[in-house]
């Protein structure tokens, strides 16, 4: 019963370990990097999918908590791939104006923080997140 808690923690720590491992991601290891919003895997979606799979496994696919955990999870994608993509339109175009006012001497570009771009993920990031929360929720579950 312990792995419902467990597997979507190990499932959210193994992708954000692996974000500064992707080339693609651009990450270096950091603690930036740890800690990022975007990237390959989404760590979002694989404690999600880990969440409901695990439940699913463990109560039963028909389950009432199992329902519930799959909605909870398809509102967690969405906003991952969606809403946050959106976040960081508003960013760039924000810190595209900021830079453009600061250059005409219109305001001082040194009073605002740089927003974040990269918030959101890509379709393929979401299916290796979903892919690698179900892997690390059937592992646990029949290793223990």
């Amino acid at each position: 019963m312990l792995q419902i808690l467990i597997a979507p923690l190990v499932a959210a720590l193994i992708s954000q370990l692996f974000k500064p491992l992707v080339k693609t991601n651009s990450l270096n290891w950091d603690w930036h990097a740890f800690i990022s919003y975007s990237g390959m895997p989404s760590s979002h979606t694989a404690m999600a999918v880990s969440l409901a799979s695990s439940v699913g496994l463990i109560q039963g696919f028909n389950s009432p908590l199992f329902f519930v955990c799959a909605t909870f999870s398809l509102f967690i994608i969405r906003d991952a791939v969606g809403l946050r993509h959106f976040v960081g339109q508003h960013g760039q175009a924000l810190n595209y104006l900021i830079k453009d006012l600061s250059g005409n001497k219109i305001i001082d570009a040194e009073k605002y923080p740089r927003l974040f771009e990269k918030i959101g993920h890509t379709p393929a990031q979401i299916l290796v997140g979903a892919l690698l929360g179900l892997a690390i929720s059937l592992a646990g579950y029949y290793i223990f």
